[in-house]
């Protein structure tokens, strides 16, 4: 029969096939650090303000130690008919303590608690992942360095467009994940609010002090209503949005690469190390990292969308539907890592071939814009220019010839307003990277100027997540378990 602690309302045994779904410790076991972290901060509350005696939370705190150790050690059973890993943890102090254990749990319900190990945990994972990405910018960015004057096609509607650098094409991604990073660490700064205190959804009658215990465990602020702390799920709600959203940008870069390493690209090898063969085509190297990735990213979305199907509905204030919030998260900050590690290592043994990017230049009127803009610096309105040159592109293209195929009288009969000089400058892609010279154009001063300023701002992210993990006194107990 289950041994429920708090089980005095009930005279039979909890149904097997209940207990088994009921039961979340198969996969929340992994809040053990966070909980135990939280009871120690919680039973010193207690005792400062004179709800338990000294002894007793001297007691209380040398066993939870204790539970810590054997967790850390693998030799804690874990117990499905004891629910969760906050009633493991609780039955197993009572079997050290006996009734004293149950002081621990004097002005706390389940509901406040769950709500404070979810926060501690997502608190140091999102800036854990956050340091991922910006492990991944690093890695970009040290492909870019040298690659400011190395030129291929850019695409819209996947057709060959215009020039960029392959520099300016690795700083739009390196873009998206400092917006990525920054929503992560903004997402750690709202969860950073101690919900302890709240009770089952109206607070206690008991004398607490909420900042006694924000203060041990590094909340700078608390919670403002209860029935909002205990059921309030924004913060693995942002985390999935933002690990979505990051997904799809890794997605859109292993899309790419998946086309990049094929025969019709060939603008980049990827390392032995992050490939695979056939079965049975022995001439076989397949991508499958960034497909993997590319998959994958379907899954972190599906968690995210699981989760606001999830709470949509449910009225305040705690309901045991919003048990099923932690798979979701805590597969997604897996998944999210592994797809950040994997690309980052991908990502530094890749190889790029210029050569090969350069020649997809020589077809498919990429310069075609260029001498556009060209015939318009002498006079000639865009609109017009606009469809004088697509005309050209049609005649070249019924011809079976390029641009740069056409003779100098051809040129002279077709765009009589410039001259040879203005005609080569406009077929040369260097040139017309040149002449790109805004701010964010992939002109290659524009774009040292964006390498410096995105290494800048990984730094900066970098210091604000060094910052985050100092104002927080507790991470030192959760990674080792050493409290002043």
């Amino acid at each position: 029969m289950t041994d429920k602690l708090w089980g005095g309302r009930f005279t039979e045994a909890t149904d097997e096939l209940v207990e088994r779904v009921n039961a979340s410790v198969i996969f929340d076991q992994r809040l053990y650090r966070e909980d135990i972290a939280g009871s120690i901060a919680h039973i010193r509350m207690l005792a400062s303000v004179g709800l338990v005696t000294a002894a007793d939370a001297a007691a209380i705190e040398g066993g939870l130690r204790e539970i810590r150790h054997e967790i850390d050690s693998g030799r804690f059973v874990w117990r499905i008919d004891r629910e969760d890993v906050h009633m493991n943890i609780e039955a197993a102090l009572a079997e050290r303590l006996g009734v004293t254990a149950g002081r621990l749990h004097t002005a706390r319900s389940r509901n406040d608690q769950v709500a404070l190990d979810l926060r501690l945990y997502l608190r140091e994972a999102l800036l854990d992942r956050a340091s991922d990405v910006l492990d991944f910018a690093d890695a970009l960015l040290e492909q870019a360095a040298d690659k400011t004057h190395v030129v291929l096609p850019g695409y819209t509607h996947l057709q060959r467009a215009q020039p960029v650098s392959l520099a300016h094409h690795l700083h739009a991604y390196v873009a998206m994940l400092l917006r990525d990073a920054t929503r992560l660490l903004d997402a750690h700064d709202r969860a950073n609010e101690l919900p302890l205190g709240s009770g089952a959804l109206a607070g206690t009658p008991h004398p607490i002090d909420r900042m006694h215990v924000a203060a041990s465990l590094g909340f700078p602020r608390l919670t403002a209503n209860s029935l909002d702390a205990v059921s309030d799920r924004d913060v693995a709600v942002e985390f999935l949005s933002a690990a979505s959203l990051c997904m799809n940008h890794l997605s859109r870069l292993s899309e790419e690469l998946v086309l990049w390493v094929s025969q019709e690209f060939r603008y980049v090898t990827l390392s032995d190390a992050f490939c695979t063969g056939s079965s049975i085509m022995p001439q076989k190297k397949n991508p499958d990292i960034p497909e993997l990735v590319r998959g994958k990213t379907g899954r972190v979305t599906g968690s995210l969308v699981s989760l606001l199907m999830t709470l949509k509905g449910l009225p305040l204030a705690y309901n045991k539907d919003m048990q099923e919030d932690k798979e979701p998260v805590f597969d997604a900050l897996d998944t999210l890592r592994d797809c950040l590690v994997v690309l980052t290592r991908t990502m530094r043994a890749a190889t790029f071939h210029p050569e090969q990017m350069a020649s997809g230049l020589r077809a498919g009127f990429v310069m075609a814009t260029d001498i556009a803009d060209a015939l318009v610096q002498v006079g000639v309105p865009f609109r017009d220019a606009h469809h004088r040159v697509g005309a050209l592109v049609q005649k070249c293209s019924a011809d079976g010839t390029e641009l740069e195929s056409l003779s100098d009288m051809d040129w002279a009969t077709l765009v009589p307003e410039l001259t040879m000089e203005q005609v080569r400058k406009a077929l040369d892609p260097i040139v017309s990277l040149q002449r790109r010279n805004q701010p964010g154009s992939p002109a290659p001063n524009r774009v040292e100027e964006a390498q410096v300023r995105h290494l800048a701002s990984v730094s900066e992210i970098r210091a604000r997540v060094v910052a985050s993990r100092a104002d927080t006194e507790i991470m030192g107990w959760l990674r080792d378990g050493s409290v002043e």
